[in-house]
């Protein structure tokens, strides 16, 4: 890239506030690539898995997240109800794949399938005990590595980088309903 071509702004084509500097998109677009490549070797999730007491898949655990989050979640558009395409839907996979990793999970103990109490035909999610105790062990492994990563920030940097990370994470979720 010239060094003309930096300066250069792009408007949204979504009708944003105005328009974004190139050099900011290039650093957000790097930033984004290498977080992705990170998340695709799963280097996170696997000190949790080591850290747990029952042995637990990557999927399973993926799919112990999406129902964690989907019970604490208002806007999940069904009330309490976490189902099988509720967890499709969080980790952007197929139906069919969801269903086979959430088969999975309920036969290793972590989830188990009640009926919805919206509508006893409808079959919903939850976490067993054992499910309960990876979420613990989920975030207090996930959070001891980001106090490690953020630990040489001050406590301003800290929080300022929180809510502009959770406003970008609702901007994304934004664009994806779009």
């Amino acid at each position: 890239m010239t060094k003309g071509e930096g300066s250069q702004a792009h408007t949204s084509a979504r009708g944003g506030r105005g328009p974004v500097e190139q050099d900011v998109l290039s650093d957000i677009e790097a930033a984004m690539v290498r977080i992705r490549r990170r998340q695709s070797r799963r280097s996170l999730a696997r000190p949790v898995v080591d850290d747990l007491d029952e042995p637990v898949d990557l999927n399973t655990l993926a799919v112990i997240d999406a129902v964690d989050e989907g019970a604490g979640d208002s806007g999940s558009g069904s009330g309490s109800d976490v189902t099988v395409g509720f967890v499709a839907d969080r980790l952007a996979i197929d139906p069919s794949r969801a269903s086979r990793i959430v088969a999975e999970a309920v036969r290793s103990g972590f989830v188990r399938r009640v009926a919805s109490q919206e509508d006893g035909r409808r079959s919903c999610l939850e976490l067993t005990a054992t499910g309960e105790e990876a979420v613990v062990a989920a975030h207090r492994t996930r959070q001891l590595f980001y106090s490690d990563v953020l630990g040489d920030w001050d406590a301003g940097e800290q929080r300022e980088f929180a809510r502009l990370l959770t406003k970008f994470v609702r901007s994304l979720d934004d664009a994806a309903r779009d």
